[in-house]
This record gives structure tokens, sequence and C-alpha cells, in this order.
């Protein structure tokens, strides 16, 4: 008879993929190894292999619930004037990053480092997130293709993603407050863009 799961197994996922992503980050996904993985996460390599079948499924795990959450956060801004929606947007991606910066960075470094099979879901959650923010901007100017407009909302996201590296807490501004820059930016820019 197969044994049920563990009362805690959630949990324990929750915490191996919380400290596996910080040490895939510090130490580079290619070098790191499953062995690494298991230490930094205070379990056995037995325990790591139970709960992911390689180290790539063990990437997968980590971006896959950090994109999932990613868009259920976008989605939940749900409808309103197109200048709020667009503020709220940037402000709840933004905030989602907090306290994500090595899962965002393995993201950035090493989503192509995974197979096809493994890779594409976590792609579709990318450009859903994409979709979301270009749907925002088109509702400010419905006059600009397609092409430009995902332009814009990568634009977006490059103003976003990269806030992790360079931003300190102690000396730089609040991420509320950059989050409004943002979106003065990108709302005061968008009236130049030209169709």
């Amino acid at each position: 008879m197969p044994r049920g799961l563990a009362r805690d197994h959630a949990d324990k996922r929750a915490h191996i993929r919380e400290r596996a992503a910080a040490y895939f980050a510090e130490r580079g996904f290619d070098r790191a190894s499953m062995a690494g993985a298991a230490r930094a996460c205070g379990v056995s390599k037995a325990l790591l292999y139970h709960y992911h079948a390689s180290k790539e499924a063990l990437l997968h795990d980590i971006l896959e619930t950090h994109l999932s959450d990613l868009v259920a956060i976008v989605e939940s801004v749900g409808e309103a004037e197109p200048e709020p929606r667009l503020r709220r947007l940037i402000a709840a991606i933004l905030d989602a990053y907090r306290d994500a910066d090595a899962e965002h960075k393995l993201q950035l470094d090493a989503l192509a480092t995974l197979p096809p099979e493994l890779r594409q879901p976590l792609v579709t959650l990318q450009r859903r997130l994409v979709a979301i923010v270009a749907d925002a901007l088109s509702a400010h100017r419905p006059d600009l293709g397609d092409d430009r407009i995902r332009a814009l909302a990568m634009s977006v996201f490059g103003m976003l993603n990269w806030f992790f590296l360079w931003h300190r807490p102690d000396r730089d501004m609040a991420r509320e407050s950059y989050a409004g820059l943002v979106a003065d930016l990108v709302l005061g820019g968008l009236p130049a863009v030209r169709s």
C-alpha cells in the first residue's frame, strides 16, 4: 500500500525551494550540485531526491512556483480605469519581487538551461505576464500595433526586473516609491510614442 504524503510535505517543499533557490543563485546553477543543494537546505541528499528527481526538476519547481504566484498576483489586479490599473500592475509586480531575488535571478540566468519540456510551461507563464502588462498599456494607446505594445511591455519589465541588482534598501528610494516612479515614467512617455 503506498504511503500518503506527510502532513508537513508542502512546508518541506517550500523550505527546499527557498533554500535551493538561494544556493543556485549564489553558486550559479551550472556549477551547483544536488549535494550542495541538500547541504544548503539542511536535508539529506536522499530526502532532496525524494522531492525532486533531478537538479533540473528542482529548478523547474522553484521557477514554476515563482512565476505561477506572480501570474496570480497580476491577474488579481483586475479591471479598472487604465491609469490606476497600470499603476497597480507595476506596484504589484515590484512588490511580488520582494524577497524573491534568488528566484528572479534564476529566472533570468538559468531558465534557458532547462530541457524544452520543462522550459516551455515556464515560458508560457512569462508570456502571460507580458500579455497582461501589454493589455494595460494598450488601453492607453490602442492606436499602437502589437509589436510596439509588446516592446513597451518588455521595457516596463526591463525597469522592474533589474531593480534587485542595484537597489539598496538602506540607501535608495523605497520599493513603493520606485514603482510610482516607473509608472510616472511610463504614463508620461506613452503619449510621445509614435504609432
